[in-house]
C-alpha cells in the first residue's frame, strides 16, 4: 500500500474521519483516510432502515457545508450517508475505500498500519476515528446459551416485517431501543426490558428543538467528566409519540428479566414467558481492536487518552469517542470541534516542536 511516510493516516471514513481529514489538511499535513466500507459515510448505510437523526438538520452539519433542505427537519439514515459522501468530495481529501485496518504497530518515527488485504503502510501520525458501530456491546445474559429463539443486537436489525406476529423483547432504555420497539409494535407484540423506567425528554421546548437549548445554554460543550454527575440515566428524546405509545399500551415496559430459558424469558416476578426474539439495544464500545498490538488500550479495550490525545503514544489522537471532550463529541455536529482541538496538537508534535526547544 503506497502511502508516503509523512502522511497522517486516518482510520475511518465516517463523520469523525472526515472531520479529522479536513483538520489535518487545514494544518498543512497530508491526510489519507482508510475506510473499510464502500462509501465515505462510515457506518450510516448499515443502521436500521427507519433511523432518523435526533437532531434537526440545522444542528447536523459539518463546518461550512450546511445540511440541505428544511433546516428544522430530522434527516434520515440515507440522507446522512449521502451528505457525508458529498462532504468528502467537498473537502477534497484522499479516501481509500474497501480498506479495513487490522492492526497498528509502532514503527521508526511513526506507525505501521496493517490492512485486511495483507498490505501495510507507514505513517508519521495516526488518527483513530473508527467510531463504535463495529463493536456492539453484547452483555452476557443468564441462560443465553439455552435460548433457542433469535438473539441479536440492534446493529443487525434492519426493518420490522420479518417479526410480524412474533413476541419480541427489546433490551435497553435509550433512543434506539425505544425507536425500534415503537416500529416493531406495528407488527409484533413488544416489551421493552430495562433496568430503570424510561426517562423521556421533550424534543421541543418553548418553541425550539432541544438542540437549540443545548447550543445556546452551552450544555453541548460541557466536559465529559462532568456528564456522569448530570446524566443519571439514558434519556429518550420524544415528540410525544413514544411516551404516548407506552402509556397507551402499544408496547410496554418491564423490569429487566432475570434469565433466558430455552423458549423465552423469566421475568422478575418469576413468570416464564415464551419469546421469539430478544433484541439488544445495549449500545456500543469503541471499535479500536486494531490498536491492541500498539498497547494503546486498557484491559477492556478502551483507549488511554486525555481529551482525545493518546496518553501512551505521541502522534496518536482520537476523534469521535463518546464524551471525548463534551456532550456532543461523537455527533455530526460535535466531531469537528474535537478534530480542531486534537489535530493542531498532532501537527505541533509532527513539526518537531520538542526538538525546537532542545528536547
Amino acid at each position: 500500500m503506497s502511502i508516503s511516510n509523512d502522511a497522517v493516516i486516518i482510520i475511518g471514513g465516517g463523520q469523525s474521519g472526515l472531520a479529522a481529514a479536513r483538520a489535518v489538511r487545514d494544518n498543512g499535513l497530508r491526510p489519507v483516510v482508510l475506510e473499510a466500507g464502500s462509501r465515505p459515510s462510515g457506518s450510516w448505510p448499515r443502521y436500521y432502515d427507519s433511523l432518523t437523526l435526533f437532531s434537526p438538520a440545522r444542528y447536523s452539519s459539518m463546518p461550512d457545508f450546511p445540511f440541505p433542505g428544511d433546516p428544522d427537519r430530522y434527516p434520515t439514515r440515507n440522507e446522512v450517508a449521502d451528505y457525508l459522501e458529498r462532504y468528502a468530495e467537498h473537502i477534497g481529501v484522499e479516501v481509500r475505500l474497501h480498506t479495513r485496518v487490522t492492526a497498528v504497530e509502532a514503527g521508526h518515527d511513526g506507525f505501521i498500519v496493517h490492512t485486511a488485504d495483507g498490505k501495510s503502510a507507514r505513517a508519521a501520525g495516526l488518527v483513530a476515528a473508527s467510531g463504535s458501530f463495529g463493536s456492539p456491546n453484547l452483555p452476557t445474559l443468564p441462560g443465553q446459551d439455552d435460548f433457542t429463539g433469535e438473539l441479536l443486537h440492534v446493529a443487525d436489525y434492519r426493518e420490522p416485517s420479518k417479526y410480524a406476529g412474533k413476541r419480541v423483547v427489546v433490551v435497553g432504555g435509550g433512543n434506539s431501543a425505544v425507536q425500534v420497539a415503537y416500529e416493531l409494535a406495528e407488527v409484533a407484540s413488544v416489551s421493552l426490558a430495562t433496568l430503570e423506567p424510561v426517562s423521556f425528554l421533550p424534543q421541543r421546548s418553548r418553541g425550539h428543538d432541544l438542540h437549540h437549548w443545548l447550543e445556546t445554554s452551552g450544555f453541548d460543550h460541557l466536559p465529559g467528566a462532568w456528564l456522569g454527575h448530570i446524566l443519571r440515566a439514558p434519556l429518550v428524546l420524544d415528540t410525544g409519540n413514544y411516551s404516548d405509545a407506552l402509556q397507551s399500551g402499544r408496547f410496554d415496559r418491564q423490569p429487566m428479566f432475570t434469565a433466558l430459558v430455552s423458549d423465552g424469558v423469566v421475568w422478575q416476578d418469576g413468570e416464564r414467558e415464551k419469546v421469539d426474539t430478544v433484541l439488544l439495544a445495549t449500545g456500543y464500545r469503541p471499535n479500536l481492536d486494531y490498536l491492541r498490538p500498539l498497547g494503546a488500550l486498557d484491559a477492556d479495550g478502551r483507549p488511554l487518552h486525555v481529551a482525545g490525545i493518546s496518553s501512551t503514544h505521541p502522534g496518536l489522537v482520537y476523534v469521535g469517542l463518546e464524551f471525548q471532550r463534551s456532550f456532543s463529541s461523537n455527533t455530526v455536529r460535535g466531531v469537528s470541534r474535537d478534530a480542531d482541538y486534537v489535530v493542531p496538537l498532532l501537527a505541533s508534535y509532527l513539526g518537531n516542536a520538542p526538538a525546537a526547544i532542545g528536547l
